[in-house]
């Protein structure tokens, strides 16, 4: 069984004193709808896509690995401040993520992004395997861990099983450390019990997760904390919270109806804090790390 970390308790400790001042203000912990992943087939056809400033040296080799990609028509980023998508083609075994991402009236834009080839053996993370050219600068997400990973797909919540860790944003990860699979970081936390960005965490594993009669989505998000864990991904200033899949820009949004939680969707009719304020946060686990 994993080892903890000798500082889990003081971690987790901080970590449920968040849950509770963000329960206190109804902020969060939250559950955001809108990563946007497109899997294309083989016969999509490729569009360049710009950088924002593509004349700067350390840019030239991202660059190149968007000259040709497969951006289906009707492609939108996230509606958020990131603008982040995901674009990844089974057939190629390629993936292309995008921050800042645009569509302007000469074509696609981004400020930022990357690229993996051999998308199926990589490591899960940037680095210079991940495509000629490529670093651990490269990524949509401040610690080059793709954007895709951990989020919570539609049909993982259909089946009501996830086969993978979950993705975890926090307010203040701690400033200036991270923690394997991260390869770097953007956080700004200086609380003495701060969790670095890439930390692994886990629920207890001899928790009994159906004796806690949670709601459905939370008991399939729990069982996956549980079995495979949460990964801390990225910064958010604000409050801790995980991602599902965006729903299709066409038919009906199965989580909202009327800007209100559906009471027939995932949601249960519960807003996301509602929901996650049944998450046993308190058997929280972080599992030993490797600190750079």
């Amino acid at each position: 069984m994993a080892q903890l970390d000798p500082g889990s308790p003081a971690m987790v400790g901080g970590l449920n004193v968040e849950v509770a001042r963000e329960e206190g203000l109804g902020i969060g912990p939250w559950i955001s709808i809108g990563a946007k992943i497109y899997v294309v087939d083989p016969h999509q056809p490729t569009v360049l896509v710009r950088l924002d400033d593509p004349t700067a040296s350390w840019r030239a080799s991202l660059q190149r690995a968007f000259r040709a990609v497969p951006i289906p028509p009707g492609a939108q980023p996230s509606g958020d401040q990131d603008g982040e998508m995901t674009i990844w083609q089974p057939s190629s075994d390629k993936l292309w993520e995008f921050f800042h991402m645009r569509l302007l009236s000469d074509g696609w834009h981004a400020a930022w992004g990357g690229a993996i080839r051999r998308v199926s053996r990589s490591p899960g993370y940037y680095n210079a395997g991940a495509w000629p050219g490529a670093s651990t600068s490269w990524g949509a997400t401040a610690t080059s861990l793709p954007d895709a990973a951990g989020v919570i797909t539609l049909a993982e919540i259909k089946q009501g099983v996830i086969n993978h860790a979950l993705a975890v944003d926090l307010p203040y990860p701690c400033q200036a450390i991270y923690s394997w699979p991260a390869q770097r970081t953007d956080g700004t936390g200086t609380a003495a019990n701060c969790i670095p960005e890439g930390a692994h965490l886990r629920l207890d594993p001899s928790l009994n997760i159906p004796a806690l009669h949670l709601p459905r989505l939370v008991r399939v998000m729990a069982k996956a904390a549980q079995k495979y864990g949460m990964i801390v991904r990225n910064q958010t200033h604000w409050d801790i919270g995980f991602w599902i899949e965006s729903p299709p820009t066409t038919g009906t949004n199965p989580f909202y109806t009327n800007a209100a939680p559906s009471r027939t969707g995932p949601f249960h009719g519960l807003w996301p804090d509602q929901l996650m304020s049944h998450f046993p946060w308190n058997a929280v686990q972080v599992l030993r790390m490797s600190v750079h």
